[in-house]
């Protein structure tokens, strides 16, 4: 009895210690870089499974966010034409020549992000992510003809529309959440947003009740500093709840996985309580996967403590944003007690289902974001998923005492093993312009060409991060491409 008493004390006395010296260290961020000049290329920076090579085929890029191939294996890329950090720049999709050069296919207008891109008998179809007009679905021909298959989508906030992929017949696409935890807040205007559009907030996918929770904030849309607000969940900025308030749902909505028919139809709903669902691909059983960048510890709600996500969607289900993360609840579940002690409390009075277990999860803020599956024997790892890590934004997202992401991970998805495939190497993980090495700065997608005997990177280039800002840094963005040594 005496020893077990022992032992309780040493856990809470070492629970108080980490606490007390989480609470009054600094925080590290990979983003948190100084005196970048000029970006270099060193493939034997970054380290891979033995047997395995990696090259790089372009570089030079502003803003790269997704790739795609044709019928011969060409590749080609997007620039997002939009970065957090409110820079614009021409949205663009790119081949990509032989020679690393590349080639403009057609361009956009300012209402990036272009997030995600792929090709299917003759056409490109392309996730905008609508920053300032609304997300689209567009689809590009190879001689650049655009035609808008989708509009008017409610990407005005934090996130934005993603994906798309093609299966049986529908296009599916990622729509992401106004706000980090379901309440618009000032951490919605630093990202710029919020005076654009005031009256902007999330949208369920399905009826939903509030328990009728508000949050007190300065008011960010007056210039009196006295002036305070105070707002409730999925309802604009300055608006209160009630308790047992039903907000209405509708379609298209936030936080969802939502389809169209490529034949022509009404759009339909596949999944929703996602935060924001980036990247989409088909297993090579034929199912789809998702990844969900999951909560920040930041606005009027944070969140603390709450991984990356790798799931399996089934059809009709509800995920859990706002009030759960990775399928625990961030009221109840101690997982989620921030070492501030700030209490949370749920803002749905009741749930549409129990929100389902992820495949698997990834660390705190390590933005997993574009995937795909190995297919093929001659990559190997087959049926396996290769993650791309953005990357962490701390300060901006919350606390970090070292740098999460900047890498490839490989995922079996029947255990939920996450392994490191490609990182820079070092004693230390992060960025390259953090390690002052020439590696990888931001993987923000990762696709295997037709055959399935390359892997290729799309790295999003150099991003600053601190306290007041966020800095990405045009021309570059590199693509990088791995295969299997031949014996």
């Amino acid at each position: 009895m005496k020893y077990t008493k022992l032992l309780l004390f040493l856990f809470f006395l070492s629970a108080f210690y980490l606490n007390s010296c989480y609470r009054i260290r600094s925080p590290k961020g990979g983003g948190e870089i100084r005196d970048f000049n000029e970006r270099k290329i060193n493939v034997s920076h970054i380290a891979l499974p033995e047997g395995y090579q990696i090259e790089y085929i372009a570089q030079g890029l502003t803003y790269p966010s997704g790739i795609t191939f044709d019928e011969q294996g060409t590749p080609y890329v997007i620039e997002a034409g939009y970065s957090y950090g409110e820079e614009w720049t021409e949205p663009k999709l790119l081949r990509i020549n032989a020679d690393g050069e590349t080639t403009l296919v057609a361009k956009g207008d300012k209402n990036g992000p272009w997030n995600g891109i792929t090709y299917y008998e003759g056409n490109f179809y392309i996730a905008e992510g609508g920053q300032l007009n609304g997300g689209r679905i567009i689809k590009i021909s190879k001689e650049g003809n655009v035609e808008v298959l989708v509009d008017n989508l409610p990407s005005y906030g934090d996130h934005h529309t993603n994906g798309p992929i093609i299966m049986d017949g529908y296009l599916y696409f990622g729509q992401g959440t106004a706000t980090n935890s379901g309440i618009v807040g000032n951490d919605n205007a630093k990202f710029g947003w919020l005076e654009r559009k005031p009256e902007f907030h999330d949208i369920p996918c399905r009826d939903l009740t509030l328990n009728g929770i508000n949050f007190e904030s300065k008011n960010a849309l007056t210039d009196n500093p006295d002036d305070v607000t105070e707002t409730g969940a999925y309802l604009p900025y300055g608006t209160s709840s009630e308790k047992n308030q039903v907000v209405s749902g509708s379609l298209p909505c936030s936080g969802s996985i939502l389809r169209i028919p490529l034949s022509g139809g009404d759009m339909e709903l596949v999944a929703w309580g996602l935060r924001n669902p980036f990247g989409l691909a088909v297993s090579p059983d034929s199912k789809l996967f998702i990844t969900e960048n999951s909560f920040d510890e930041r606005g009027s709600r944070p969140i603390w403590g709450s991984g990356d996500v790798l799931w399996e969607i089934n059809t009709g289900k509800w995920y859990g944003w706002p009030d759960f993360a990775a399928g625990k609840s961030i009221v109840n579940d101690e997982e989620f007690k921030s070492p501030k002690d700030k209490k949370l409390k749920a803002i749905l009075a009741s749930y549409p289902n129990d929100p389902p277990k992820p495949a698997a999860i990834f660390g705190v803020h390590a933005s997993v974001c574009g995937f795909d599956f190995s297919s093929s024997d001659r990559f190997g790892f087959k049926g396996e998923a290769f993650v791309s890590e953005f990357g962490d934004m701390v300060p901006q997202v919350g606390k970090g005492l070292a740098p999460v992401g900047f890498k490839i991970s490989k995922v079996n998805i029947k255990t939920g093993v996450v392994e490191d495939f490609a990182v820079n190497k070092g004693n230390r993980n992060g960025p390259a312009s953090w390690l002052k090495s020439s590696g990888l700065e931001r993987p923000v997608a990762a696709k295997f060409n037709p055959s399935g005997n390359a892997l290729y990177i799309v790295d999003f280039g150099v991003m600053a991060v601190n306290k007041k800002s966020t800095r990405p840094y045009k021309k570059t963005g590199v693509i990088w491409k791995i295969t299997k040594k031949q014996k």
